[in-house]
């Protein structure tokens, strides 16, 4: 890998963007997806491709820097209507404050563990040392359980494939900093499904003006999965300068039949909760085998 995309993917800090826009939507629909997989006995896995620290303080200086989450989390935080799946989702990340106050936000990792019951495992890829130290913390309890591995997660996810028992939920959440994670997440996404076709994979993805961003939907199509779903969340007009995020999106391969439903019920909220012009709303499209 050349120098400076190492540099760029050692340099990049989750903490910085966390309880965001895009983490809500992310998270939000992790929350729907493991609630529906454990509705059954038989256990899950949960494999994170960019794990992470696990979870985080919103007070701490490397939130505090840009402080993403008062308009993500922080909108939503006292909201008296929230319909029922964000409702479940608010009640995931409350679990983490036990107080009225928003102090901290769960990772994803975190978030995952908050669903997993005695017989499910995580499996979490970090390259960065420090979230790495932080994430081994957090779970340093629970090692029997949430395997940590400190190396690139689309070199590791396929290895891991099939998981025991044939269910798992897998995030590929990459920070696309690097162009190359726009090849690289449409060539794991397509290695993963050969190797174990019926696996629940969610790609994240931005909403930016760069071609690589607009054109990897129709990448992603092109894999030609069964059953999918791509849901896109604006929270505003795409910047003039073609610079910075406009919103996000997750493409979900074999989704539950009822999530488009869902999605249906809470997006339009959601839009308008989170929205900061008249830019802000969604778009869902899905097939389901």
């Amino acid at each position: 890998m050349p120098l400076r995309a190492s540099v760029l993917m050692l340099s990049y800090r989750h903490a910085f963007h966390v309880g965001n826009h895009a983490d809500v939507l992310k998270h939000f629909v992790l929350a729907e997806l493991l609630a529906y997989y454990n509705k059954k006995e038989k256990p899950w896995t949960y494999i994170d491709t960019h794990a992470g620290a696990g979870c985080y303080a919103l007070e701490s200086e490397e939130t505090g820097k840009t402080a993403e989450f008062a308009e993500g989390i922080g909108r939503l935080w006292t909201r008296p209507d929230p319909p029922g799946a964000i409702a479940a989702y608010l009640d995931a990340v409350r679990q983490f404050n036990p107080g009225e106050r928003l102090l901290f936000y769960p990772g994803s990792p975190a978030l995952a563990m908050s669903f997993a019951r005695g017989r499910d495992s995580l499996h979490l890829f970090e390259r960065h040392p420090v979230d790495l130290q932080a994430l081994q913390r957090i779970f340093s309890s629970r090692a029997s359980r949430v395997h940590i591995r400190g190396g690139d997660g689309f070199a590791g996810l396929v290895a891991l494939l099939p998981p025991p028992g044939r269910r798992a939920v897998t995030l590929i959440d990459p920070s696309y900093e690097v162009k190359s994670d726009y090849r690289h997440v449409v060539d794991v996404l397509d290695a993963a499904l050969c190797r174990f076709a019926t696996g629940c994979y969610v790609l994240w993805y931005p909403l930016l003006a760069r071609p690589e961003s607009r054109l990897l939907p129709g990448r992603l199509a092109k894999l030609g999965a069964e059953s999918w779903l791509d849901v896109r969340l604006r929270v505003r007009r795409a910047p003039k300068t073609g610079f910075g995020m406009s919103g996000s999106g997750l493409y979900i391969v074999n989704p539950p039949w009822v999530l488009p439903e869902r999605l249906r019920a809470a997006l339009p909220w959601l839009a308008g909760a989170l929205g900061l012009d008249e830019g802000a709303g969604f778009d869902l499209d899905y097939r389901i085998a």
